[in-house]
């Protein structure tokens, strides 16, 4: 089966030049089948909301890989509360604190772990800077997870703000060379 890629921002969206935006390009470009839906009122976001939507395009695309970025890693965790079926990889780019308080998107937080992601392989990456997670509480959400953890320095929050437009990184996570 070729690889069917989901690609979920977050909170505000990521059009270019963000990386995820450049991703679901290069997906394209390579005849990949990608995936990167706007999600509803992505500047004022509803957990249920964006629970509802995409579990309908996890019905309806059937991806084997889902990558998120920033509040789509909390919007899975969601997820994984619902009855959805298991992917092959899940990569988590910059998820934030389980407790963020930011009042727009507080619809989605406190939350807790799931006991189960749905997902063969986890894999997370986080910057050591990143204004919405501490390192130590990334490096525990990895291990709790099982998920292989890579730790980029002064990354910021991974985002087109930080300087993070085409991401070879990431292309080389989702083509298998990393």
């Amino acid at each position: 089966m070729s690889n069917r890629v989901l690609i979920l921002h977050g909170w505000g969206g990521s059009d270019a030049p963000h990386w995820q935006a450049e991703l679901a390009s290069e997906i394209a470009k390579n005849y990949g089948t990608v995936s990167f839906p706007l999600l509803d009122n992505c500047h004022f976001p509803s957990k249920n909301r964006w629970v509802k939507q995409v579990k309908k395009i996890l019905k309806e695309f059937k991806p084997n890989t889902v990558v998120c970025h920033s509040l789509a890693n909390t919007l899975w965790f969601w997820l994984c509360q619902e009855d959805i079926a298991e992917i092959e990889r899940l990569i988590m780019v910059s998820p934030p604190s389980l407790n963020t308080n930011v009042e727009t998107i507080k619809t989605f937080f406190p939350c807790e772990i799931p006991q189960h992601l749905y997902a063969k392989k986890i894999e997370m990456i986080v910057s050591d800077n990143d204004p919405y997670i501490e390192v130590e509480e990334a490096k525990s959400m990895a291990k709790s997870i099982h998920a292989s953890l890579t730790i980029i320095e002064n990354a910021g929050h991974i985002n087109a703000d930080s300087g993070f437009g085409k991401w070879e990184l990431i292309e080389d996570f989702l083509m298998g060379t990393q």
